[in-house]
């Protein structure tokens, strides 16, 4: 296994290796995909490690009524196995498929600035959750914000999503800022 150096904004998280499953080197894997499998699809993957990214081979995967596991080239018992538990799983960008004119993948709304459609700085995206309803988005404070507060906004494209533009790295929210 040979480290590369891929630059990070070519990459984009989609899961992550849990405990060893059995003596054979099989790992459990959390993926951030939708649906879970598809993180087979998408290769080469990298895992991040202390030294920067190493390329992985998946030799096999399985879905298990527990989850998904995986065997990587790395891996030939579970003492190697128990060593990735808590890597983070990366692919190359341009592996996932386009999406439609409006669709975003949450890694390209992260640490975008939150403006009012008045232009007032909420702050910027820290990250989003998966509520049921709808997703939210999580704005924390930045420098020039129009104060200290958190906010959760709803990710409500057309109704309080009214404007993402990645280029100027700006979402335009109706959202009132006593909120």
């Amino acid at each position: 296994m040979t480290a590369v150096q891929p630059a990070a904004d070519s990459l984009i998280q989609v899961g992550r290796l849990g405990a060893a499953h059995g003596i054979k080197g099989w790992l459990w894997v959390t993926s951030l995909t939708d649906p879970a499998a598809n993180i087979f699809g998408y290769r080469p993957w990298y895992l991040k490690t202390r030294e920067g990214f190493r390329a992985v081979k998946v030799l096999e995967w399985r879905d298990q009524p527990k989850g998904l596991v995986a065997q990587l080239d790395l891996c030939v018992d579970r003492n190697a196995a128990e060593l990735l538990r808590g890597t983070e799983v990366w692919v190359p960008k341009e592996a996932l498929p386009d999406l439609e004119e409006g669709d975003y993948y949450w890694s390209d709304l992260i640490d975008l600035e939150v403006r009012t459609a008045s232009g007032q700085l909420l702050g910027t995206v820290h990250g989003l959750m998966e509520t049921g309803a709808n997703d939210v988005i999580v704005v924390r404070p930045s420098t020039g914000s129009l104060d200290d507060r958190e906010r959760l906004i709803p990710w409500l494209p057309g109704q309080v999503v009214t404007r993402v533009d990645l280029e100027a790295r700006v979402v335009t929210v109706d959202w009132d800022t006593e909120f």
